[in-house]
């Protein structure tokens, strides 16, 4: 007799899951990622202490810098570049208190072309370096993210170095084409952090 039920996925965190857990990564609230992923917050919870449970994990810090990769992702199977290359600046933070005027304006007046837009957020292309804008407080000082080839390789190298790692590499988000953005941040030593971007192409599994 065949066994009734789902049968188990073949990745060590189920789809949901996974999604949840980028969050987490990414640093956001329980709330956030119930709205991002269309999710209830009982949902969210529940796939939060499901995935801490599966990894052997004790707590949501813990889940954060967790280093794992999804089986069906780019990154699992992409041959990158030597992580010891040249950083390069890919981005730059800068906040708003009204995003959809913002973002509107930096479009329609200022001219930039528009990459991705959220509820919360908007990313402009900046001829080559791109533009993170988000709700907050205009006075905060920006954050930099730096493109990198091997976005895990490079981690490691710096956790190896004794620098924090506040979140491990995750996956943010996939393209229509497969193209996939992963990113992880650091602390630097005044205690503010500094961001790692990686635009992995599925198509051809290399980094972009």
């Amino acid at each position: 007799m065949t066994k009734r039920g789902r049968p188990p996925h073949p990745d060590i965190l189920t789809p949901a899951e996974w999604r949840v857990v980028e969050g987490v990564r990414h640093g956001l609230t329980n709330p956030a990622i119930a709205a991002r992923c269309e999710l209830t917050l009982d949902a969210v919870k529940f796939h939060v202490s499901s995935a801490l449970g599966k990894l052997g994990l004790s707590s949501r810090q813990e889940l954060q810098q967790w280093s794992g990769v999804r089986a069906d992702s780019a990154l699992a199977t992409a041959k990158l570049p030597d992580g010891s290359a040249d950083w390069s600046l890919g981005q730059v933070s800068r906040t708003t208190h009204n995003l959809p005027a913002m973002a509107d304006w930096l479009r329609d007046v200022v001219g930039l072309s528009e990459v991705m837009r959220f509820e919360s957020a908007a990313f402009f292309d900046c001829g080559g370096v791109r533009l993170y804008l988000s709700v907050g407080d205009p006075a905060n000082n920006s954050i930099l993210y730096f493109r990198v080839g091997d976005i895990e390789a490079e981690v490691e190298k710096l956790r190896a170095k004794g620098v924090t790692i506040k979140s491990a590499p995750h996956r943010i988000h996939v393209h229509d084409d497969g193209t996939e953005e992963w990113m992880a941040f650091l602390n630097d030593p005044d205690g503010g952090h500094l961001g790692l971007m990686s635009v992995i192409s599925k198509k051809d599994g290399e980094s972009v």
